[in-house]
């Protein structure tokens, strides 16, 4: 089917049935905590918001509650949502991912005009994206896969958005997003990542980074809690510390808000009450089955999801209790040594953190050359500055490895991280040895650390494995000394031949 040719974006006729005649700059479909922050931001920021929820019920509870924040147009209709926009309509869906989204694009679509913008505010997986935007786009409307990061906070008060589409569709959709996302030095937050599913995709890589960044996070916790016998409190007083330093990041920020709580029931560190077994909502899962798909090695991310599961894996973990044996442990740090080995552990972090940013970004540049997308690592390094989960100081230095050289190999391999990393290897084998040694399980250090020692190895056990492969299925081998593929007649006279 030929598609439709789309008006011009900048054409803002007021559609038949707006209540009164007012228009609205946007629409907020789903109004739980995150669309109806989000419907408040734009509001907060002088844009007149339409707002509908299948329930309306908790649309006039929306107006009960905020309805005195800003201009709001609420809709008991879907069909008088729509009304209510100003042309070209933009409607942003924050309803759940999957089905319902399916659904409500659908019912939107047979709403709406050419030209029109629907745009997917949730944790979509990116291929469902990309055939969301192919079915809407023959129908002449844009859809826009658009990835927000920063919790119920950050809708409220400046999210980093990750929008994808047509060019053309951000020209319009562009200045509202912008106009609401968080500001580093006067920047937004918010850029154009790329056609069809580049927004969703660089949100799910986000979202893997940032599980690798808890999980070592809680490793470090987890060595100077029981490596090094401090108190919750005590260690939450590292982190505030650490805080101020390189390490200095929202996450880094919330872990010594964590540590610092005490249980109001119990008189006991919250965190001694909190359950040990992580959810997750598959966004994490998601990126390393892409980042299999695409045979780019992401192994921080994947030991911390491995982590997540494996934490909740209730069974076998009180199956094991007493039966697996520990072998001969080495014993907790001396008092004495404590000051040095935090040190140690603070440089440990800061080195796995930056193999996972490293790992995310060439997943990130991998994806965008398998897609067609044209992904500037540089805008997402300026996005993840402010507002989302993710953000942090060493981001800025992000920025200056892309701007120096676009085609990094990898981003370990900018000078500036050649040099950080020089001087954290050290404490971050001494980190790893101890842990081990003491029993303690720090997959994402350990992990991290072999990746690393991976990329510096000017030989790999993968001759071995190739050679295997050649012997039980011909898949033949490169040799070093020259060129072609090659393989040895192991069931015969081992010779070899060139395949």
């Amino acid at each position: 089917m030929s598609k439709p040719s789309a008006p011009n974006l900048s054409s803002n006729q007021a559609p038949a049935g707006a209540p009164d005649g007012e228009l609205a700059q946007i629409g907020v479909i789903g109004l739980a905590v995150m669309g109806s922050n989000i419907a408040r931001n734009f509001a907060n920021h002088g844009h007149t918001v339409a707002v509908f929820n299948r329930t309306f019920a908790r649309t006039e509870g929306f107006m009960e509650n905020f309805g005195e924040q800003g201009s709001f147009i609420p809709a008991e209709t879907l069909e008088a949502f729509v009304a209510s926009l100003e042309k070209p309509r933009r409607a942003l869906i924050m309803v759940q991912a999957g089905p319902a989204t399916d659904a409500m694009i659908e019912q939107l679509a047979d709403l709406m005009d050419p030209g029109d913008i629907i745009i997917d505010g949730g944790n979509a997986l990116y291929t469902d994206t990309i055939r969301r935007e192919k079915e809407i786009s023959a129908r002449g409307l844009h859809f826009v896969g658009t990835g927000i990061s920063g919790g119920e906070e950050g809708a409220l008060n400046g999210p980093a958005i990750m929008p994808g589409g047509t060019a053309e569709a951000y020209e319009s959709l562009g200045p509202l997003l912008e106009s609401i996302s968080a500001k580093v030095d006067g920047e937004p937050c918010c850029a154009h990542i790329g056609p069809d599913g580049a927004g969703h995709f660089v949100k799910m890589v986000h979202n893997g980074i940032e599980y690798a960044d808890m999980q070592v996070i809680g490793e470090a916790y987890h060595l100077l809690r029981y490596g090094a016998g401090l108190s919750p409190k005590e260690i939450s007083e590292v982190f505030r510390e650490w805080n101020t330093g390189e390490l200095e990041s929202y996450l880094v920020e919330i872990t010594a808000e964590v540590l610092a709580q005490v249980d109001a029931e119990t008189g006991k560190p919250l965190v001694d009450i909190i359950v040990d077994a992580a959810g997750q909502k598959g966004t994490g899962r998601w990126t390393v089955k892409s980042a299999c798909d695409l045979g780019i090695p992401v192994t921080g991310i994947g030991e911390a999801v491995f982590a997540r599961a494996l934490s909740s894996d209730g069974p076998a973990r009180q199956a094991a209790q007493g039966k697996l044996a520990s072998g001969e442990l080495a014993t907790p740090v001396d008092p004495a040594q404590r000051a040095d080995f935090i040190e140690d552990v603070r440089r440990a972090l800061y080195a796995s953190k930056m193999v996972a940013y490293a790992q995310g970004f060439d997943q990130i540049l991998a994806g965008s050359e398998e897609y067609g997308w044209d992904v500037d690592p540089r805008d997402l390094a300026r996005i993840w500055r402010g507002g989302c989960i993710i953000r942090a100081r060493f981001l800025n230095r992000i920025v200056d490895a892309y701007e120096a050289d676009r085609q990094l190999p990898s981003l370990l391999l900018d000078e500036y991280f050649l040099e950080q990393m020089s001087g954290l290897v050290d404490s971050w084998r001494r980190v790893v040895g101890t842990a081990t040694a003491q029993g303690h399980p720090v997959p994402v250090f350990a992990s991290s650390l072999s990746y690393y020692d991976s990329l510096r190895a000017q030989r790999l056990p993968a001759a071995l494995i190739q050679g295997q492969r050649d012997f039980f299925g011909a898949h033949t081998y490169g040799r070093v000394d020259k060129p072609g593929a090659f393989h040895t007649l192991w069931s015969g006279d081992r010779s070899e031949v060139e395949a």
